[in-house]
Order: structure tokens, then sequence, then C-alpha cells
């Protein structure tokens, strides 16, 4: 995938960028509220997400009915960010972002990357910031005119304040913040009228997707509708600039798609249902560029590998929430057996890294036989094993990446992985953190699994190598019949 410097184009979407004065704030609420709410009056809503992850979007999915999408301008390029953006936002009316912690915390402490803030100026979407208030008046302002000051370049173009103890409150605070910032308030949340989101706990996604949530996301839209000034915040969305954005051009790698075009296309078997559902869009859909056809399965509930598959993809989620169905899959894990013993292409990142070992034992201590694959044992722990952005150096070659390549991406898991011989592992990255380089993950050249959750878009030439040795497996096959 490359970008033309001749081709620009040029967009205007209402848009806007819900963001907190740091997490708990109160922006899911709001954003969801506000996405519902103006569903609600018939409006096609779009939902993005700034940062590496995968919850919040499946919430704004589930209240929009359009899938949400990541926007990260640290794991891609701020024109990638643009390009998908404009990309999604197509034929919509309204495009809501949910930042990520605080406005401007992200990657670096001493600089706006991987913050919301970062995400807004690339996409030069006005920001809606949200304020806890709780006892506080006029100090609110000041709260405000910091978060102004501290990048002039951004636009923060309205308030909604949450946790008032009162509608004489919240006209206190409406009053300094309007006199002191010059920017409206345009609306606020009663502190118990805050909604209670639940937590990002294991199992979630499948409540989300079972619509036990949706009452959860109604009162939201309720709640926000009675105190805030919806046809103010499409006044501040619809007055957001063009956007400018240079085209993406699938030149790079177009012959190689066309020759796929006139043979069949490799098959990449993706599983996804409640225990596999942590994947990015963008890499299934740089995967299908690169001319992968791609097919999907559910192992929890009792299939195998498909049978023309010509690689694996394992996603991270929850897999220790269904270890047990998992465990007595017979076809998957056995299927994941012969793959590795057939050479074919296996990728697993975080839960599908930790089905490829030998066991996984689970919060309550039970112990369940997995893949055996990688020669290691799981430990699932109350405690967070792992946050934060990561940057993959690969240790070795494999089919996704030449020793040496670089991909980028992050780590949130509560599981442990421990091998038998950590010295004798053939590691397949060496990951730079916030804490400094480790070595990361299992390569045994066609089997690539790890912690770290990839966004193939950081290097797009990954997924072309991937697909390249996907066609290589598949007619090694064709030749065995012949």
């Amino acid at each position: 995938m490359i970008t033309s410097d001749k081709q620009h184009a040029t967009h205007v979407r209402p848009r806007l960028i819900i963001a907190g004065t740091g997490s708990g704030a109160g922006k899911t609420t709001v954003t969801l509220g506000l996405m519902k709410a103006l569903a609600g009056r018939g409006l096609r809503v779009q939902g993005f997400k700034c940062g590496p992850d995968y919850i919040d979007p499946t919430y704004h999915t589930a209240v929009t009915g359009r899938a949400s999408r990541n926007l990260d301008a640290w794991m891609t390029s701020p024109e990638y960010v643009r390009h998908t953006f404009v990309q999604a936002a197509e034929g919509q009316d309204i495009s809501i972002i949910e930042g990520v912690m605080g406005l401007y915390d992200g990657k670096d402490p001493l600089s706006n990357t991987g913050s919301t803030a970062e995400i807004a100026m690339v996409t030069q979407t006005p920001v809606i910031l949200v304020v806890d208030v709780r006892s506080m008046a006029r100090s609110a302002a000041a709260i405000v005119l910091g978060f102004q000051q501290l990048e002039p370049e951004l636009n923060i173009a309205g308030v909604i304040v949450n946790r008032c103890g009162s509608a004489g409150h919240y006209q206190i605070v409406k009053k300094a913040i309007e006199q002191m910032c010059d920017i409206p308030v345009v609306g606020w949340l009663k502190r118990e009228d805050d909604m209670s989101i639940p937590e990002r706990h294991l199992g979630l996604v499948p409540a989300i997707e079972r619509g036990e949530l949706d009452p959860l996301f109604q009162r939201a839209a309720d709640v926000l509708s009675e105190g805030t000034d919806l046809d103010l915040l499409l006044k501040i969305a619809g007055a957001a600039p063009p956007l400018k954005f240079k085209n993406y051009e699938h030149q790079e790698h177009q012959k190689d798609q066309d020759d796929q075009d006139h043979q069949a296309r490799p098959v990449i078997a993706i599983a996804r249902d409640a225990a596999f559902n942590f994947y990015y869009p963008d890499n299934l859909e740089l995967l299908e560029e690169a001319g992968a056809k791609l097919t999907y399965f559910s192992p929890i509930a009792g299939e195998g590998i498909p049978a023309d598959a010509d690689s694996i993809y394992l996603g991270g989620g929850f897999p220790e929430e269904f270890a047990e169905a998992i465990a007595t899959n017979k076809l998957f894990l056995g299927g994941l057996r012969q793959a590795a013993r057939q050479h074919m292409p296996l990728f697993a990142e975080c839960g599908g890294y930790m089905v490829l070992a030998e066991t996984l034992t689970d919060r309550q201590g039970v112990t369940f036989n997995m893949a055996g694959i990688v020669p290691a044992h799981v430990q699932m722990q109350t405690k967070r094993a792992a946050l934060g952005y990561r940057e993959a150096s690969a240790v070795q070659d494999s089919f996704l990446l030449e020793k040496g390549d670089i991909l980028r991406g992050h780590e949130f898991h509560y599981s442990t992985m421990t091998y038998h011989d950590s010295d004798t592992i053939p590691y397949a990255y060496e990951t730079k953190g916030m804490r400094g380089l480790k070595p990361e993950g299992y390569n045994s050249g066609h089997i690539l699994a790890g912690y770290t959750h990839v966004h193939l878009a950081s290097n797009p030439a990954a997924a072309h190598r991937w697909v390249e040795r996907c066609r290589m497996y598949r007619q090694s096959k064709q030749k065995e019949v012949e």
C-alpha cells in the first residue's frame, strides 16, 4: 500500500471527539448516550475509538449498527488515520470519535503522541471535553482553561460537565467556564445519573452481543438528551473544516493481486466467536487486499479448522472464559496440531497464543489442556500482567516478517506464559515499551505467536508476505495431490 502525492481528496464530514480530562471522567457514558440519542433522531452515526481498544468499539457497533473503527496515529501513519476516517465516515450523517484516557494522555508524557489530542489534530475534529465537576465551582473553569492552553492548535469547541450535584450547581460551573474559556457548556449529567458502564471483564463482549446492555445504552441516551443541547452539538460538528487527505493507491502489489485473481485465492481461516473476537478490521481488510480469502469458524461452537484453510489466524479475546469448551473441542485442537505438523502458516495473538500452550489454568485454579504446540503453561491472574504500546522487532525470519522488521501494536492481558526452558525458546519479537526491551512470543518459522496485538498497517508489507506464504503452502498441497 503506497501513498500518492499527486492526488488529494477533500471531504466535509460533521464530526466530534468526546474527550475526558482523565480516565473515569465520563466520556464513554457521554459517547454512548450521544450515539444512541442521535441514532434515535434517525441519523446515521459512525463510531470511532482513539487508540488500541477492542471493547469500546464493540459498544459503538452495538449502539449504531455500524462497525466502529480504531484511529491511532502511533501504530499507523497520520495519513492512514485520515484515510481510515474518511472511508468509514463515507455516507454517514455524523461521526463520533471516543477518546482514550485524558485528552493529552498517550504514549509519551512529553508529547501528544498516541493521545486523543493527536487524533483531534490529525482529523481536524472539534473536541467536546467531559469534565468531572464534583465538589467544585469556579475551579472547573481553571481546568478547562488549562486544557485549552496546553495545545493552542487544538479546537476544544464545547464542554459537558458530569456529576453535577444539582441544576444550581450546573449553572454555577457553566457560567464560570463560559466566562473564562469563551466556549459553550453544552450539557450536564447529574451525579446520580452517571452510568455504571460494566468493567472490561471477561465475557463482556458476549453480553453486548446478546443485547443485555441495550437498556443501559438507552438510559445513557435519555439522561444525555435531558441535560444536553443536541442541536448545538450538531452545529459544532457541522462546523468542522473540510478534511484533506492523500489518496491511498494499491499499486505496489497490484500485479501480485491481479495474478491471484486469476487463480484460487489462498484461504486464511479466522477463529471468530465469543472467545476469539479481538481483531482490527484494518488487519482483515489488508489481508484481503493482499489477495487472501477470509473464512470464519467458531471453536466454542465445536467447529474445527476449515478444510480449505491455507493459514490460521487466532485473535485475542476471552479463551479462559470458554476454556472447557475449547479443551473438549478435539476437532479444533487436533486441527491446530495437524496444521503445525504440516507447516501451515499459523498466527496467534494474546488469547490465541494462550490456546497454543500446553495448558491453561483459570482464575479458579482449574487447569485445561490446550493445543500443546507452544511448550509452556498459561496462568490467569487477577492482577493485570501487561498494558501499553509495543514496538515489536522480529528476532528471526517468519512468514510475517524478516529479521529486524518492525510492527507496532499493544499488549493488554491478565495471564502469564511460563515456558519449560526460557533459554531455548525461539522468541518471535523483541518488544519495546515504556519499561524497556523484552523478548516476547514464539516463532518456529511457520508458527508465529505472542501477546502483542499487532496492527498490520504499521508495516503493510507484512500482510503481503503472509498471503504469499499462504499461496506457497496452497501450491505445495496441490502438488501433493497431483
